[in-house]
Formats: C-alpha cells, sequence, structure tokens
C-alpha cells in the first residue's frame, strides 16, 4: 500500500473492525453472566473489571475525563453494585484455583 489514503482508510476500517469486536465480546459477556469474574481470572487472567480498567486508560490517554464507575458501566452494561449484588460468592474451588493461577505474579 504505496498509496496513504488506502493506508489511512485501511487503518480507519481496522478501527471500525476492532471497536465491532470489543462491542460484540461485550453483548457476549452479557449474555453469559453465568460465567464469574474469578473463572474468567482463573482462565484468562482477565476479567470485566480488567476491561474496564483497560477502557479507562485509554480514555484517560484520549483526554476524556471519566471514572471507574462509568467504565464499569460500559463493560458490565449495569451499575456495578447491582452487577455484583446478582453474583454468587466464590467458591473455596475457586479461590484456590485463582491463587494457583496468580502465584508469583
Amino acid at each position: 500500500m504505496s498509496d496513504p489514503s488506502q493506508a489511512k482508510s485501511g487503518q480507519a476500517e481496522t478501527n471500525a473492525l476492532d471497536a465491532a469486536t470489543f462491542r460484540r465480546l461485550l453483548k457476549h459477556l452479557d449474555e453469559n453472566r453465568d460465567v464469574q469474574n474469578i473463572d474468567l481470572m482463573i482462565l484468562a487472567n482477565f476479567c470485566r473489571n480488567c476491561l474496564s480498567k483497560w477502557w479507562l486508560e485509554e480514555a484517560d490517554s484520549r483526554g476524556h475525563n471519566v471514572d471507574l464507575e462509568a467504565a464499569r458501566h460500559r463493560v458490565y452494561g449495569m451499575d456495578y453494585a447491582a452487577w455484583k449484588a446478582s453474583q454468587p460468592a466464590a467458591t473455596p474451588e475457586q479461590i484456590a484455583a485463582y491463587n494457583a493461577r496468580t502465584k508469583g505474579c
């Protein structure tokens, strides 16, 4: 791609695909609320809270005045306190698996 307009167009398309993929990930997480954050941390070493914090960092880096609660609302699709209240407590097995996963980190 030697034409700068094509390069810019290609980057715009990549950005649009990235954004659409992120929205799809949020939708998927919203449709699968039975998957707890601790399960995500055990399996993938990230969770909805991580996504919220990453979203907040990106907003901050672009000069947007957003707080963590707003970022969490974006990721969780609802008030964080309400979401957290709807989740069961982590089981001893989940806590042990989480501790084993994060040991030494």
